[in-house]
């Protein structure tokens, strides 16, 4: 009876390391489980809550033309250059030349508008290219525009100045919602082609004549950098 009472705790001890088994395997799970654990509503990076997104838009510049004016102003006349430009690199199929119909200003906006096809023309830009159409201004105040305008691609972001919270809610030490909404909309207003965001250009071929003499000279101990030019200062005094 002795040796059967001293071999009773055994269960007792396999129980023990079963339930230790057990939570070991569990805080093993909880681990391995860790980055699915939503932390917040907000994402903490201000380029995910205001991304920069690339689309299609319409570029308008609007000429305002009185009644008295029977040529295009020089200011406008540069204005117009400028579009023109922001139009071929754009890549765009035409440009559309909207006048107003049934103003006070109608006539002498038709007149300026000849200014305004030749502006285009002279930037290289074909007739076949240029759509002159009119459009109802009836009833508008103030000198109805003439309207300069292209589709083409456009990046930017969602308007800023949203403040979904509190901007003293600061307990979990984050950024506040609106924060970096400034600077990813200046990014995007300084990107030249947005096609750039999409995808990488391509590379030029190399210059294998370049290449060649490089490779020639260093073999040869020659000098491979560029010659300093003369205004450049050595700090050798």
């Amino acid at each position: 009876m002795s040796s059967l009472s001293r071999r009773a705790p055994a269960p007792r001890a396999g129980r023990r390391a079963a339930l230790a088994l057990v939570a070991s395997l569990a805080i093993l799970g909880g681990c391995a489980d860790r980055h699915s654990i939503e932390v917040g509503s907000i994402p903490d990076d201000y380029r995910t809550r205001h991304p920069i997104v690339v689309g299609e838009d319409e570029e308008v510049l609007e000429i305002p033309v009185v009644s008295s004016e029977v040529r295009l102003p020089p200011a406008s006349r540069d204005r117009v250059t400028t579009f023109a430009q922001r139009f071929r690199r754009s890549g765009s199929a035409a440009i559309r030349v909207l006048l107003p119909s049934g103003s006070d200003n109608s006539a002498a906006a038709e007149l300026a508008s000849r200014d305004v096809v030749k502006a285009l023309h002279k930037e290289g830009i074909r007739s076949d290219r240029i759509l002159v159409q009119p459009y109802r201004a009836r009833g508008s105040r103030g000198p109805a525009p003439i309207r300069l305008s292209f589709a083409t691609l456009t990046a930017k972001t969602a308007p800023c100045g949203r403040w979904p919270e509190d901007l003293g809610d600061t307990h979990e030490n984050k950024n506040y919602f609106n924060f970096g909404c400034a600077s990813q909309q200046n990014l995007a207003a300084q990107i030249a082609d947005p096609r750039d965001l999409l995808g990488p250009r391509g590379i030029d071929p190399i210059d294998a004549e370049r290449r060649t003499t490089m490779l020639g000279d260093y073999r040869e101990g020659n000098r491979t950098s560029s010659q300093a030019p003369v205004t450049e200062s050595t700090y050798d005094w």
